[in-house]
């Protein structure tokens, strides 16, 4: 599904009313609301369902799409991924990225190449990118200004701070 992005997995029915549990996989669970397009993977094929109804009570989301009225019409839907398109995803502020644009950018150390980012952890304090270096050893580096100097999203690269020692001490 390139050019939709995945916010939320089925998980289960909610009631017979054709509301369905979902576990959002997003930062913004808000982004879920009357009207939004969606889109599930049916056989093979990006079918469009528009949300009809949201309930968020106490963090768990459940949904209701537009012409599905019970347990019967929604079933199969169970265990698929929601998508959205490219255009509905959520705007962020300057100097935040979605993670998917920070993949496989290039990082450079001192404007030498040093790695590929590979992947990126979240925790309450701050993200830590996994780098790929070039002896192919997986880096830890704390997202933070002190370390990671500049992000240019469009030229895919990232540039750190040459005060981080990746040496092994031992």
């Amino acid at each position: 599904m390139s050019d939709f992005f995945l916010v939320a997995e089925i998980k289960n029915l909610f009631n017979d009313e054709g509301y369905l549990v979902v576990s959002p996989v997003t930062d913004f669970p808000e982004r879920f609301i009357v009207g939004l397009n969606v889109y599930i993977d049916v056989f093979g094929e990006n079918k469009l369902f528009i949300i009809e109804d949201v309930i968020n009570d106490k963090g768990k989301i459940y949904l209701k799409f537009k012409n599905f009225d019970n347990s019967d019409s929604i079933d199969f839907l169970i265990n698929k991924r929601v998508f959205v398109k490219e255009e509905d995803l959520v705007r962020l502020e300057a100097n935040t990225y979605f993670i998917h644009d920070l993949i496989g950018c290039k990082v450079y150390k001192d404007l030498k190449f040093f790695g590929y980012l590979t992947e990126v952890y979240s925790f309450p304090a701050n993200d830590v990118y996994v780098v790929n270096d070039e002896k192919g050893e997986d880096i830890l580096i704390p997202a933070i200004e002190k370390f990671v100097k500049s992000i240019n999203i469009q030229n895919r690269r990232i540039d750190i701070s040459g005060e981080l020692d990746f040496e092994d001490e031992s």
